[in-house]
């Protein structure tokens, strides 16, 4: 697989752009960099990514449900793939916004769970920069606006090192949602920015803006 990349010296992690890619491909790629990570080869890195339909399902299998059967998902060209991530069901398409970064949280001075809140602010404020105006919920993870969900979080961390990351809803075709119950949440309204505003925002736009926001939020402390 080919990557083009912007790397930005003692500013913050490497940066990856992988472009629209098959689901399988990168999570491949993210185990091979997690292990070089752990090894001390490469530097903190974060994977930028659109991908073809796929649903994925995490490693609580009470959150992981499907409203339609996997054959008829497979005649509909929408992947399915189990995964060993926090969380349950979700979906990835054209359109979506995802980020995995693979980072050292001991390096970062960074415990679980403030690493988790740290990629909700990203999200946060990079829906602000792009018209929405969204929010945490206390004990769920992952960004709302109103009671619609916008944002899913799933992190997995092995020996301080992360993999998995958020998915942000920009422009996609919400419907991949109407095949499962998001997270395992009964009752779930998906929604964009899209949705939200009206307006098609430019993904190469909003990938700018997020390289910014992972730059400012995840650099390494200064000695």
């Amino acid at each position: 697989m080919k990557y083009s990349s912007e790397k930005y010296a003692n500013t913050g992690p490497r940066i990856i752009d992988c472009g629209l890619a098959d689901y399988r491909e990168i999570l491949a790629r993210q185990h091979e960099l997690s292990e070089m990570r752990r090894l001390g080869a490469i530097p903190d890195t974060i994977l930028v990514v659109e991908h073809h339909p796929v649903i994925t399902l995490g490693a609580r299998r009470s959150a992981n449900k499907l409203l339609v059967e996997r054959a008829d998902l497979a005649r509909r060209n929408i992947d399915v793939v189990e995964i060993r991530r926090g969380g349950g069901t979700t979906a990835h398409n054209p359109g979506q916004l995802i980020f995995y970064p693979i980072l050292h949280l001991q390096e970062l001075g960074l415990g679980i769970s403030e690493y988790v809140r740290t990629l909700e602010i990203i999200g946060i404020e990079l829906l602000e920069q792009l018209g929405v105006h969204s929010e945490r919920r206390k004990s769920l993870v992952g960004l709302w606006v109103g009671h619609k969900k916008i944002a899913s979080v799933g992190v997995r961390v092995s020996k301080f090192v992360t993999q998995h990351g958020m998915a942000i809803n920009i422009r996609n075709d919400l419907n991949i949602f109407e095949t499962l119950i998001p997270c395992g949440l009964e009752g779930v309204e998906m929604t964009s920015v899209l949705k939200e505003t009206g307006k098609r925002i430019s993904m190469a736009g909003a990938k700018k803006r997020l390289f910014m926001l992972l730059r400012k939020h995840l650099q390494k402390p200064q000695a």
